[in-house]
């Protein structure tokens, strides 16, 4: 990180403050708003590296403050989504490690487009908790793969989620314990596969400090702005940052 210009520190800065905020109201968004900007900097492996840290770290923070929801009957479905999950992953950092960055890039790219527009065209999906139980393991393993291989599993993991209709506190907690479980398989896994440099770890470490500071303003910021009005501020900002890195600006 050090031998960048102020200008792009400022940049890289801001774009972990973003996706704090987002994070902080909704319980999710930080490697989505983030990781695009930092692998225009670092590169896919080095980005996903810090942001796989970082995740581990603000995802174990809101599980303990939502920990009260675990015992919800809609939380039946994550044991198997986790698990299947957490096999995803696996497979997914063995593919980052083998194929060309920008095959990564186009589809990282690929997938943010195709979450802008099925939240646009299809955003009151509903999964019945039967639904979830059958398809949870599904929707668990193809999060994982994405996750390992884009540092991003919320097109799928997320959207699953989400479809399911549960309140805010809920819907955080199983989001939370998602990204939780498919960091710590992650960074296991980036380690052993010699993806992950040392220098890198004190990169997220640092990381971190924009995080912890934006974080607490999206929570205060979701009292406050409707939902839905936030919910299409970030849409749009995704589906142009996809745009870019499907055409390789």
């Amino acid at each position: 990180m050090w031998e960048y210009e102020l200008a792009d520190v400022a940049i890289m800065i801001a774009a972990l403050g973003a996706g704090a905020v987002v994070k902080g109201a909704t319980g999710m968004g930080l490697p989505l708003v983030a990781l695009p900007v930092l692998a225009t900097f670092f590169g896919m492996q080095h980005a996903i590296c810090i942001m796989a840290i970082t995740q581990v770290i603000t995802n174990s923070m809101q599980l303990w403050q939502f920990r009260a929801e675990a015992g919800q009957p809609q939380m039946r479905f994550l044991p198997w989504f986790l698990l299947a999950g957490g096999l995803g992953v696996i497979l997914g950092t063995w593919l980052l490690g083998t194929l060309p960055e920008r095959v990564l890039v186009l589809s990282l790219g690929v997938l943010l487009l195709g979450y802008f527009v099925l939240k646009l065209t299809a955003p009151h999906i509903v999964v019945t908790p039967r639904g979830a139980r059958l398809f949870g393991p599904l929707a668990g393993f193809g999060s994982g793969t994405l996750q390992g291989a884009t540092g991003i599993s919320a097109p799928v993991g997320v959207t699953f989620i989400h479809a399911m209709g549960m309140e805010r506190r809920a819907h955080v907690y199983a989001v939370s314990a998602m990204f939780l479980v498919l960091g710590l398989v992650q960074l296991p896994a980036l380690f052993i596969s010699g993806i992950m440099q040392p220098e890198w770890v004190l990169q997220a470490v640092l990381a971190m400090i924009p995080i912890m500071l934006f974080m607490p303003l999206g929570q205060m910021l979701a009292g406050k702005l409707s939902r839905r009005a936030f919910d299409r501020m970030i849409l749009i900002f995704l589906g142009l940052i996809g745009l870019k890195m499907v055409l390789g600006l």
